[in-house]
């Protein structure tokens, strides 16, 4: 489980991820990862990203 400590890029990037979930403080855990999609579960919803937009998510590993 990780938390996400940042949300970077453009500002209609951060509203895309935003709407999907990805917000500063939420919760996430990745699922899988194939072929550079990384599919997480965030939210309780499984969402599908692709390499670059994943790279814009800072996240660190949750403290229990």
């Amino acid at each position: 489980m990780h938390v996400i400590n940042k949300v970077s890029g453009k500002q209609e990037t951060k509203k895309f991820l935003e709407k999907l979930g990805f917000v500063t403080g939420s919760e996430i855990m990745v699922v899988s990862e194939i072929n550079g999609n990384i599919i997480v579960n965030v939210k309780e919803a499984r969402v599908a990203i692709g390499k670059d937009m994943a790279n814009k998510i800072m996240v660190t590993p949750k403290v229990a």
